[in-house]
């Protein structure tokens, strides 16, 4: 992009005014100390003056020497500043904050193919994007793969061990998407593997699945976030062809989001996981249930009970939506 901050502050009026306090009048040599104060509290404003004079007005007067006072900024610009500066995200047991520049560039999902690109990037991402999100929503599955694997579009791609593309049946009736690889997820390759992933299995067979059969797992990004932070809005512009791409081709008749990031990209919501959970949500046409991290389980284990709930509410979802897609039978 073009700009810098600073230019992009200037623009939206965020800078500070800087003003010169009234001028302070030098009185001529000799005049008496209270004359003195009574000549400089009764100066006109020399800024003022000049609003006020025609603009092909010339001064008749000659220029008096003035002293500046300190500097001092406007207080509206910096008030305006704060109330526009984000507070600091929580991050104890999994409430996740995602970057505020994504919420900003999913307020509503187009159609699959369509371009989304948030504000803050359009300048410089829109031609290119909307060139690129239109190749990967015409990939099969083993091309989609390889652009997923050869991916320089953000800058995890320089820190990353190798990309997650996900694991499973790729005609599963089972979708699962969490947010994104975690560390040993960064060196296997696969998504939720070490305790997670075994809780997540657990989760699984609880209601007679099983990694792989039937079921795909899949995350929103495809390349580990340092450190495990959020993930960032432009990142997930990024990644959001591919993961639609996967979900067109899957087909799958139910979607489970993992975790609060997970629920909110494919949701678009800001919306807590309280206020997401229990009731269908929709993503492009295939119904979308909200239950908790597993790494988020691990730590908040009362909250074990609402997941198995949560779990129970998905599988009887699917055996609504298995029994609407079988063909009557025959008397």
């Amino acid at each position: 992009m073009g700009l810098s901050r600073d230019d992009m502050l200037r623009e939206l009026e965020l800078l500070p005014v800087w003003r010169l306090r009234d001028p302070a009048v030098l009185p001529a040599a000799g005049q008496p100390q209270d004359e003195r104060r009574e000549t400089a509290a009764i100066e006109p404003d020399p800024v003022a003056a000049r609003t006020d004079a025609p603009a092909n007005a010339v001064a008749s007067e000659p220029l008096q020497t003035q002293v500046p006072g300190p500097v001092e900024t406007s207080p509206a610009p910096i008030a305006a500043q704060a109330e526009s500066m984000p507070e600091a995200g929580n991050h104890e047991a999994g409430d996740m904050q995602p970057d505020p520049e994504y919420f900003e560039a999913m307020q509503s999902w187009p159609e699959f193919g369509d371009s989304v690109v948030p504000p803050l990037f359009e300048e410089e991402a829109s031609a290119p994007q909307g060139d690129r999100r239109t190749a990967i929503m015409t990939m099969d599955w083993q091309a989609l793969q390889q652009s997923v694997s050869e991916c320089e579009a953000c800058d995890l791609a320089q820190k990353r061990t190798q990309t997650v593309f996900g694991v499973g049946d790729p005609n599963a009736e089972w979708l699962f998407v969490g947010e994104a690889p975690g560390a040993e997820e960064d060196r296997r390759g696969e998504p939720f593997v070490g305790p997670a992933g075994q809780l997540l299995d657990n989760m699984l067979a609880a209601i007679a699945l099983k990694r792989g059969e039937n079921v795909y797992i899949a995350n929103v990004l495809k390349c580990r976030p340092p450190a495990n932070r959020d993930p960032h809005g432009e990142e997930v512009v990024k990644c959001d062809p591919y993961l639609k791409r996967q979900v067109e081709l899957i087909k799958p008749k139910l979607i489970v989001a993992l975790g609060k990031f997970a629920a909110q990209s494919l949701l678009a919501s800001d919306k807590s996981i309280a206020g997401l959970r229990g009731r269908l949500h929709d993503f492009h046409g295939v119904p979308v249930i909200i239950t908790y991290h597993p790494a988020y389980l691990l730590r908040n284990l009362p909250d074990k009970a609402k997941a198995w709930d949560d779990l129970c509410f998905a599988r009887e979802t699917m055996r609504g939506l298995q029994s609407a897609a079988s063909p009557p039978s025959s008397a």
